[in-house]
């Protein structure tokens, strides 16, 4: 590894997927962003079981967000879910990552709790750029580039006859 500041343009700087420092770099990312929704899903366990009961109310009181009603209806109707949901898919979800365990899967379940979290903000009060979106968008990075394949179960599966003959796991896998 080395940089030549007389050419810049030189290619003695490899960060190509397949890179030693890309993989360390992508696999730390996952570990840390796997530690990050395990610690958030666990403390609610923790202090509340499985009756997280401020998700539904969060939910209830987004009258005026960008998902209008939707959430609201959520709140009400499907309380008893979102209280046992939240806790254990985040937990699960760091889990997966940080072992790198259906990687992809567990990072599009991410993208899809950020998302919500980033839409039905209420109003946007910290941006339209804000953690939730920084968040959505480091389990997008994930889900693109494969990060179970770096130094995390899914590299280990991935070479099992199993996924060899089901070509198709490999989508939830890597």
């Amino acid at each position: 590894m080395a940089y030549r500041a007389a050419d810049p343009t030189a290619n003695e700087f490899d960060l190509a997927p397949q890179g030693t420092w890309t993989g360390y770099w992508l696999a730390i990312l996952r570990v840390v962003t796997g530690w990050w929704f395990f610690h958030a899903g666990v403390t609610k366990l923790i202090e509340d079981g499985l009756a997280y009961s401020y998700g539904p109310m969060y939910l209830q009181e987004m009258t005026g967000t960008a998902l209008g009603p939707i959430p609201v209806w959520m709140g009400e109707n499907l309380g008893w879910a979102i209280q046992a949901l939240v806790p254990l898919g985040e937990t699960l979800i760091g889990l997966a990552l940080m072992a790198g365990a259906l990687v992809r899967l567990a990072a599009a379940a991410g993208a899809f709790f950020m998302t919500l979290f980033w839409v039905g903000n209420a109003g946007f009060g910290h941006g339209l750029v804000n953690s939730d979106l920084m968040g959505l968008l480091l389990f997008v990075t994930m889900i693109v580039l494969a990060t179970g394949r770096y130094y995390g179960l899914d590299a280990i599966v991935e070479k099992t006859e199993f996924v060899k003959q089901r070509p198709r796991l490999r989508y939830l896998l890597g």
